[in-house]
């Protein structure tokens, strides 16, 4: 994945979590790609679509597990969706700080597997008519605020396309936007 396209997911990602929200569920999962954790996401669409890659995706997730359990870490074998569920936010938080976890990790990394573009799609959370359109202002703030190429929503509130978000402008117009998607203005100091 190119790093335009990997910056329109995170964008999607960050618009979708704030119109969507993590409902009452405290469970969290870790996303192979990146190896951070996400909350889980309500909502998401029914149906397997991405047959094979769904299949091949599982398949890796599992050999990601296996791997992480031969090295010393109580990890889950994955959902019928490929995700690996380690638990609420907490005991995410500090799996990740344990020093068995990050080796066995880094030994495990081989077996990650990016999450195929039409699994990625089939998880998309389901948007109401009221999120599709705050989605469509968003696309249309961006825009109008630096980033002309930035893609316009389809049906279901998703955006597919590049976009160049590297320019100072295109920056400024996630900043002034942000607020619209419920994202923050600018990030607050990092932590660990």
């Amino acid at each position: 994945m190119r790093r335009d396209q990997a910056l329109l997911a995170v964008t999607a990602s960050v618009v979708a979590f704030g119109l969507v929200g993590c409902g009452s569920d405290d469970s969290a999962k870790v996303p192979t790609a990146a190896g951070g954790a996400t909350s889980k996401v309500s909502g998401t669409t029914s149906g397997q679509g991405g047959g094979g890659d769904m299949a091949a995706y599982v398949k890796a997730q599992r050999e990601y597990a296996k791997c992480l359990r031969e090295n010393g870490v109580d990890a889950p074998d994955p959902d019928a969706k490929g995700n690996l569920d380690f638990g609420d936010g907490d005991h995410v938080r500090a799996l990740k700080r344990d020093p068995k976890f990050r080796t066995a990790s880094a030994k495990c990394a081989p077996s990650l597997s990016a999450v195929p573009e039409s699994v990625e799609k089939n998880n998309r959370p389901k948007l109401s008519p009221e999120q599709i359109k705050t989605m469509r202002k968003y696309a249309e703030c961006m825009q109008k605020n630096g980033a002309p190429d930035f893609p316009d929503p389809g049906a279901d509130g998703f955006g597919e396309g590049r976009w160049d978000q590297s320019s100072a402008a295109a920056q400024r117009a996630l900043r002034v936007c942000g607020p619209i998607a419920g994202a923050p203005t600018s990030p607050g100091p990092g932590k660990g």
